[in-house]
């Protein structure tokens, strides 16, 4: 024997309502004590794993967002060594500035007392942290052939690493700077 489409679907209504109103007279009680949220232990779990949407934390990890004191300002670098970076080759026309993949790419600089090479350069920065592993700097060196195009010419490997030095002792003071200025 079947049952209507409709008297199948008001039953399903009344068994709805019945189970609702079964918890009615149910009372509500506040949570305990520990599970408030002005609870010191709530406090110390949230200072060390963060809330679900990060309010101070990456989410869904651990790893404590950097205040603009230790290099974090909300880009995906270390601020110090983006800033010194720009400071350090602001001589130098920019193609490409990227903050949240770290990278910078230069146009080709051609020195006025060396027409006949120019320079390309191009700065990665791996991490948030400063350190002298975050930071690697390629150079690209061209010089120009008898007939006016440009031919690829080799770059002395002490070159990019004088260019990651200058760049680290620019964040360093630019660090230092903003330490003095904190105290």
């Amino acid at each position: 024997m079947a049952i209507p489409g409709r008297l199948c679907a008001f039953a399903m209504l009344v068994l709805a309502g019945m189970s609702l109103t079964a918890c009615s007279g149910t009372e509500i009680k506040p949570p305990p004590q520990s599970e408030q949220i002005g609870d010191p232990k709530d406090y110390r779990v949230r200072q060390r794993y963060g809330t679900l949407f990060g309010e101070d934390r990456f989410l869904w990890t651990s790893r404590r967002r950097q205040t603009p004191q230790e290099g974090g300002v909300g880009i995906g670098v270390n601020a110090y060594l983006w800033r010194a970076t720009l400071e350090t080759l602001e001589f130098v026309p920019l193609a490409s500035a990227d903050p949240f993949g770290g990278l910078v790419i230069t146009e080709w600089y051609q020195p006025q007392d060396a027409p006949q090479e120019r320079f390309k350069l191009n700065v990665l920065i791996r991490d948030t942290v400063l350190r002298a592993d975050a930071i690697k700097v390629s150079v690209y060196r061209q010089v120009r052939a008898p007939d006016g195009s440009w031919l690829d010419a080799p770059v002395a490997p002490e070159t990019a690493r004088a260019i990651e030095d200058k760049i680290l002792t620019k964040a360093r003071e630019l660090r230092l700077a903003t330490l003095e200025g904190k105290s």
